[in-house]
Protein backbone atom coordinates (compact mmCIF):
# COMPACT_ATOMS: atom_id res chain seq x y z
CA UNK A 1 0.00 0.00 0.00
CA UNK A 2 1.70 3.37 -1.18
CA UNK A 3 0.93 6.13 1.20
CA UNK A 4 -0.80 9.05 -0.12
CA UNK A 5 1.75 12.19 -0.88
CA UNK A 6 -0.68 15.17 -0.69
CA UNK A 7 -0.96 15.26 3.13
CA UNK A 8 -4.85 16.36 2.60
CA UNK A 9 -5.73 12.73 1.02
CA UNK A 10 -3.66 10.97 3.66
CA UNK A 11 -5.08 7.86 5.52
CA UNK A 12 -4.19 9.87 8.61
CA UNK A 13 -6.36 12.12 8.17
CA UNK A 14 -9.23 10.37 6.87
CA UNK A 15 -9.50 8.81 10.23
CA UNK A 16 -9.91 11.97 12.34
CA UNK A 17 -12.10 13.43 9.39
CA UNK A 18 -14.41 10.19 9.64
CA UNK A 19 -14.02 10.18 13.55
CA UNK A 20 -15.17 14.32 13.20
CA UNK A 21 -17.73 13.29 11.11
CA UNK A 22 -19.75 10.59 13.12
CA UNK A 23 -19.15 12.64 16.25
CA UNK A 24 -20.80 15.46 14.73
CA UNK A 25 -23.69 13.58 13.15
CA UNK A 26 -24.59 12.21 17.02
CA UNK A 27 -23.95 15.29 18.53
CA UNK A 28 -26.89 17.40 17.05
CA UNK A 29 -29.45 14.12 17.02
CA UNK A 30 -28.66 12.69 20.50
CA UNK A 31 -27.98 16.58 22.12
CA UNK A 32 -29.48 19.05 19.85
CA UNK A 33 -33.34 17.88 19.32
CA UNK A 34 -32.92 14.92 16.68
CA UNK A 35 -31.22 16.78 13.57
CA UNK A 36 -28.66 15.47 11.75
CA UNK A 37 -25.77 17.36 10.67
CA UNK A 38 -24.55 16.05 7.79
CA UNK A 39 -27.55 13.30 6.91
CA UNK A 40 -29.21 16.35 5.05
CA UNK A 41 -31.62 13.78 3.09
CA UNK A 42 -32.78 12.70 6.67
CA UNK A 43 -33.55 16.44 7.26
CA UNK A 44 -34.68 17.04 4.00
CA UNK A 45 -37.30 14.00 4.43
CA UNK A 46 -38.14 15.00 7.68
CA UNK A 47 -38.78 18.64 5.93
CA UNK A 48 -41.16 17.16 3.84
CA UNK A 49 -42.94 15.21 6.32
CA UNK A 50 -43.39 17.92 8.98
CA UNK A 51 -44.85 20.32 5.65
CA UNK A 52 -47.32 17.26 5.07
CA UNK A 53 -48.61 16.88 8.87
CA UNK A 54 -48.87 20.69 8.67
CA UNK A 55 -46.41 21.43 11.86
CA UNK A 56 -44.91 24.18 10.37
CA UNK A 57 -43.39 25.49 13.45
CA UNK A 58 -40.98 22.99 13.56
CA UNK A 59 -40.01 23.53 9.32
CA UNK A 60 -37.08 25.81 10.29
CA UNK A 61 -35.44 22.81 12.48
CA UNK A 62 -34.62 21.07 9.94
CA UNK A 63 -34.91 23.65 7.19
CA UNK A 64 -31.90 25.82 8.71
CA UNK A 65 -29.04 23.70 8.68
CA UNK A 66 -29.89 22.21 4.94
CA UNK A 67 -29.78 26.16 3.98
CA UNK A 68 -25.99 26.75 6.20
CA UNK A 69 -24.89 23.28 4.71
CA UNK A 70 -24.95 24.98 1.36
CA UNK A 71 -23.22 27.47 2.70
CA UNK A 72 -20.50 25.70 4.08
CA UNK A 73 -20.32 23.54 0.88
CA UNK A 74 -20.03 27.51 -0.71
CA UNK A 75 -17.59 29.26 1.48
CA UNK A 76 -15.38 26.38 0.87
CA UNK A 77 -15.48 26.66 -3.03
CA UNK A 78 -14.94 30.39 -2.87
CA UNK A 79 -11.90 29.37 -0.55
CA UNK A 80 -10.12 27.31 -2.73
CA UNK A 81 -6.83 28.24 -3.84
CA UNK A 82 -3.21 26.70 -5.33
CA UNK A 83 -1.21 25.73 -2.12
CA UNK A 84 1.25 28.87 -2.54
CA UNK A 85 0.91 30.31 1.29
CA UNK A 86 2.02 29.24 4.34
CA UNK A 87 -1.63 28.03 5.24
CA UNK A 88 -2.93 25.37 2.66
CA UNK A 89 -6.94 26.32 1.98
CA UNK A 90 -7.91 22.99 3.27
CA UNK A 91 -5.91 23.53 6.62
CA UNK A 92 -7.93 27.23 6.71
CA UNK A 93 -11.16 25.55 6.34
CA UNK A 94 -10.65 22.81 9.33
CA UNK A 95 -9.75 26.11 11.11
CA UNK A 96 -12.84 27.42 10.94
CA UNK A 97 -14.57 24.33 11.65
CA UNK A 98 -12.99 24.45 14.25
CA UNK A 99 -13.60 27.96 15.61
CA UNK A 100 -17.78 27.19 14.72
CA UNK A 101 -17.44 23.52 16.73
CA UNK A 102 -15.81 25.34 19.76
CA UNK A 103 -18.50 28.01 19.68
CA UNK A 104 -21.34 25.39 19.70
CA UNK A 105 -19.83 23.51 22.22
CA UNK A 106 -21.25 26.89 24.68
CA UNK A 107 -24.69 27.47 23.00
CA UNK A 108 -27.21 26.53 25.30
CA UNK A 109 -29.78 23.97 24.76
CA UNK A 110 -32.57 26.49 24.30
CA UNK A 111 -30.45 27.81 20.88
CA UNK A 112 -30.10 24.09 19.55
CA UNK A 113 -31.91 25.70 15.86
CA UNK A 114 -28.30 27.89 15.98
CA UNK A 115 -26.24 25.08 17.54
CA UNK A 116 -27.29 22.66 14.44
CA UNK A 117 -26.71 25.26 12.11
CA UNK A 118 -23.55 25.99 12.79
CA UNK A 119 -22.74 22.49 12.64
CA UNK A 120 -24.43 21.68 9.51
CA UNK A 121 -21.75 24.57 8.30
CA UNK A 122 -19.23 23.43 9.44
CA UNK A 123 -20.12 19.55 7.76
CA UNK A 124 -20.22 21.62 4.85
CA UNK A 125 -17.27 23.40 4.65
CA UNK A 126 -15.68 19.63 5.62
CA UNK A 127 -17.59 17.60 2.82
CA UNK A 128 -16.50 20.23 0.03
CA UNK A 129 -13.08 20.32 1.04
CA UNK A 130 -11.90 16.64 1.44
CA UNK A 131 -13.61 14.41 -1.73
CA UNK A 132 -10.22 11.73 -1.65
CA UNK A 133 -8.23 9.89 0.77
CA UNK A 134 -5.61 8.22 -0.46
CA UNK A 135 -6.67 9.12 -4.27
CA UNK A 136 -9.93 7.62 -4.25
CA UNK A 137 -13.00 9.63 -3.85
CA UNK A 138 -14.62 9.55 -0.72
CA UNK A 139 -16.40 10.84 2.03
CA UNK A 140 -15.91 11.64 5.46
CA UNK A 141 -18.94 13.29 6.66
CA UNK A 142 -21.73 10.79 5.11
CA UNK A 143 -21.33 6.54 4.62
CA UNK A 144 -23.78 5.80 1.61
CA UNK A 145 -21.25 6.95 -1.23
CA UNK A 146 -18.62 5.08 0.73
CA UNK A 147 -20.45 2.06 1.47
CA UNK A 148 -21.77 1.88 -2.88
CA UNK A 149 -18.18 1.84 -3.40
CA UNK A 150 -17.08 -0.52 -0.68
CA UNK A 151 -19.58 -3.04 -1.87
CA UNK A 152 -18.83 -2.53 -5.84
CA UNK A 153 -15.13 -2.87 -5.28
CA UNK A 154 -15.54 -6.28 -3.27
CA UNK A 155 -17.85 -7.45 -6.26
CA UNK A 156 -15.32 -6.13 -8.84
CA UNK A 157 -12.73 -8.36 -6.64
CA UNK A 158 -14.61 -11.51 -6.92
CA UNK A 159 -15.36 -11.48 -10.65
CA UNK A 160 -11.62 -10.03 -11.57
CA UNK A 161 -9.09 -11.45 -8.48
CA UNK A 162 -7.68 -7.98 -8.58
CA UNK A 163 -6.05 -7.48 -5.16
CA UNK A 164 -6.45 -3.67 -6.06
CA UNK A 165 -10.65 -3.69 -5.86
CA UNK A 166 -9.80 -5.89 -2.72
CA UNK A 167 -7.68 -3.48 -0.94
CA UNK A 168 -10.80 -0.29 -2.32
CA UNK A 169 -13.09 -2.58 -0.50
CA UNK A 170 -11.74 -3.08 2.95
CA UNK A 171 -10.80 0.79 2.62
CA UNK A 172 -14.28 2.37 1.82
CA UNK A 173 -15.54 0.07 4.77
CA UNK A 174 -12.84 1.40 7.26
CA UNK A 175 -14.24 4.94 6.61
CA UNK A 176 -17.44 3.65 7.59
CA UNK A 177 -16.08 1.69 10.37
CA UNK A 178 -14.36 5.07 11.38
CA UNK A 179 -17.59 6.70 10.90
CA UNK A 180 -19.22 4.46 13.17
CA UNK A 181 -16.63 4.90 15.66
CA UNK A 182 -16.90 8.43 15.70
CA UNK A 183 -20.55 8.37 16.65
CA UNK A 184 -20.10 5.79 19.19
CA UNK A 185 -17.23 8.10 21.11
CA UNK A 186 -19.90 11.09 20.46
CA UNK A 187 -22.48 8.75 22.39
CA UNK A 188 -20.03 8.39 25.15
CA UNK A 189 -18.91 11.68 25.31
CA UNK A 190 -22.45 13.22 25.32
CA UNK A 191 -23.18 11.01 28.55
CA UNK A 192 -20.43 12.91 30.21
CA UNK A 193 -19.91 16.18 29.06
CA UNK A 194 -23.51 17.10 27.58
CA UNK A 195 -23.00 20.30 24.91
CA UNK A 196 -19.64 20.54 25.58
CA UNK A 197 -18.75 17.41 24.16
CA UNK A 198 -18.23 18.80 21.29
CA UNK A 199 -14.84 20.34 22.59
CA UNK A 200 -13.68 16.30 21.54
CA UNK A 201 -14.77 16.59 18.12
CA UNK A 202 -12.67 20.05 18.27
CA UNK A 203 -9.78 18.01 19.23
CA UNK A 204 -9.98 15.52 16.45
CA UNK A 205 -9.85 18.16 13.93
CA UNK A 206 -6.75 19.46 15.69
CA UNK A 207 -5.36 16.44 14.77
CA UNK A 208 -6.32 16.68 11.15
CA UNK A 209 -5.02 20.40 10.95
CA UNK A 210 -1.35 19.27 12.39
CA UNK A 211 -1.66 16.20 9.84
CA UNK A 212 -1.71 18.27 7.28
CA UNK A 213 1.07 20.68 8.55
CA UNK A 214 3.07 17.41 7.34
CA UNK A 215 4.96 18.22 4.11
CA UNK A 216 4.85 14.74 2.38
CA UNK A 217 6.61 15.71 -0.78
CA UNK A 218 9.45 16.30 1.28
CA UNK A 219 9.17 13.34 3.22
CA UNK A 220 9.54 11.32 -0.14
CA UNK A 221 12.66 13.28 -0.63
Amino acid sequence: MKRAIQSSESIELGIMLSLAGGFMDAYSYIMRGKVFANAQTGNILLLGVKISEGEFGDILHYLFPILFFTGGIAMASLIRAPENRGLHWRQLTVLVEMIILSVVAFIPLSMNLLANSMTSFACGLQVESFRKIHGRSAATTMCIGNLRSATENICGYLKTRDRESLFSGFFYYGAIVFFILGAVLGNICIGIFKERAMLICVVFLLAAFFIMAVDREKIKG
